[in-house]
């Protein structure tokens, strides 16, 4: 290599290492919050109710733990690993192990508040408690629901989770093992060739990116294994996309910036498809569709279930009764506070908010301190202007080494953390660099109330 050229090669690696250094410096500093003054804790006896130690769960007692003083905050949760959902994907496409998305729930639990290891079995906002499955009536001044959602494999005909991992079936959703499981699954279908399918379901879920992203995934690892073509073409393995409405995204922008992708590495797109039952023995996959069921023949399939509140909420009055969102048993909220509508002691966060965005991490970032800054305003006897405005990140990975940092909010308006560095539309390395290693933790800073 000649000395210019060196110079160039040298050059353009320390821009970058630069680049990333403040890109890194940038995402934690827009995790922290900003105050002018700490004004101190304010001091209540109020007795706080958290349903749920899930990602909204412990940011919302993080956060309450260190804004009052004297308050009895209860956190009401039997599961004693946490799971860095955000990471399924990755593990799901061979980037990370297993273990990568695993810890404890005691971890991130403040020492102020007091955990329920039980779980939330009936919240009964009339009477201001909530029961757990061992029988515990816990009383509440004011109560989070944070539960998050839950999975229904059963109401795929044929499916259950026990199935991933075997005859060619994935679901990255179903936790660590499986996700593990998932990518075994895929490699093996990568190495042997054949029909991939790749389904997203009927209801709302939460990162609805992902379906999208394990597609791009599952079809550069082929690319790579030479079992396509550089643009899709040729080759042993058809990979196909089967959405469940008419687009690929909710943000208009966005799903037509994916549609291009698709149609650049020859991944054919079939619209209004849901999956409703599977034949694991014949691999035959059956969708509605508007003209009626269809069969589609696999070698590969990822499958993800419906998703709904879980039954604790869907039995309570808290779901909407009409709408969008009543169906499914997600919480009725006010969009812009989190507040209940009908019971405004009562504020829902995270996956259970039945709001037009915000089924991901990162919107829990933002909802959570809105929601808290209310509450607390409320014990306070003053009020909160915090809003929530629908944030929602979706680091869309279209490659192994390249991702675009997809933000936006309840109106698909782009948000851009990053103006001037980082172009959303763009397929990047520093956007993948951000989802591999530098949201995780910023992740963990979130649960301990510093993001």
């Amino acid at each position: 290599m000649d000395t210019l050229s060196s110079h160039k090669t040298v050059g353009a690696d320390a821009a970058r290492r630069r680049f990333l250094s403040l890109a890194a410096a940038g995402a934690v500093g827009a995790a922290l919050p900003v105050h002018a003054k700490n004004p101190g804790k304010l001091k209540t006896s109020a007795r706080i109710v958290i349903a749920g130690a899930g990602a909204a769960g412990l940011t919302a007692a993080s956060r309450l733990s260190a804004s009052l003083d004297g308050a009895r905050i209860t956190l009401i949760d039997a599961r004693m690993p946490h799971y860095y959902q955000p990471g399924f994907t990755l593990v799901g496409a061979g980037i990370k192990p297993s273990n990568y998305v695993v810890s404890s729930t005691s971890d991130y639990v403040p020492s102020s508040v007091d955990w329920v290891q039980e779980t939330v079995a009936e919240i009964d906002p009339e009477a201001n408690k909530v029961v757990t499955d061992r029988g515990k009536s816990i009383p509440y001044d004011y109560l989070i629901v944070a539960t998050g959602l839950s999975l229904h494999y059963e109401e795929i005909a044929g499916m259950e989770p026990g199935l991933i991992g075997k005859n060619g079936i994935a679901s990255i959703y179903n936790g660590p093992d499986a996700a593990r499981s998932s990518w075994q699954t895929l490699s093996e279908f990568i190495d042997r060739g054949g029909r991939g399918v790749f389904t997203r379901p009927g209801t709302e879920m939460k990162c609805a990116g992902a379906p999208l992203k394990y597609t791009f995934l599952a079809e550069d690892h082929a690319m790579r294994r030479g079992q396509r073509g550089k643009d899709g073409r040729g080759g042993n393995i058809e990979i196909e996309y089967f959405s469940n409405n008419k687009g690929l995204f909710s943000v208009p922008i966005v799903a037509e910036k994916v549609r291009m992708l698709f149609r650049e590495r020859n991944i054919p797109v079939t619209y209004e498809r849901v999956l409703i039952a599977i034949d694991p023995g014949r691999r035959i996959a059956t969708f509605n569709t508007p003209q009626g069921s269809e069969e589609q023949p696999y070698d590969f399939i990822h499958v993800i279930p419906p998703m709904r509140a879980p039954a604790a909420v869907r039995n309570s009055p808290l779901p909407w009764q009409t709408g969008n969102w009543a169906a499914e048993g997600w919480m009725e909220v006010d969009r812009s506070t989190l507040r209940h509508v009908r019971y405004p002691n009562v504020f829902g966060v995270g996956d259970i908010a039945g709001v037009p965005k915000g089924k991901t991490a990162a919107s829990v970032k933002w909802q959570v301190p809105v929601a808290v800054n209310h509450l607390v305003a409320d014990i306070g006897g003053t009020r909160s202007d915090d809003r929530y405005e629908g944030y929602t990140s979706c680091p869309l990975i279209t490659a192994l080494g390249r991702a675009m940092l997809i933000e936006f909010d309840y109106e698909n308006n782009l948000v851009e953390s990053f103006p001037g560095f980082i172009a959303p539309l763009e397929e990047l390395w520093v956007s993948w660099v951000m989802k591999t290693m530098a949201l995780k933790p910023t992740y963990i800073s979130m649960l301990r109330g510093r993001a």
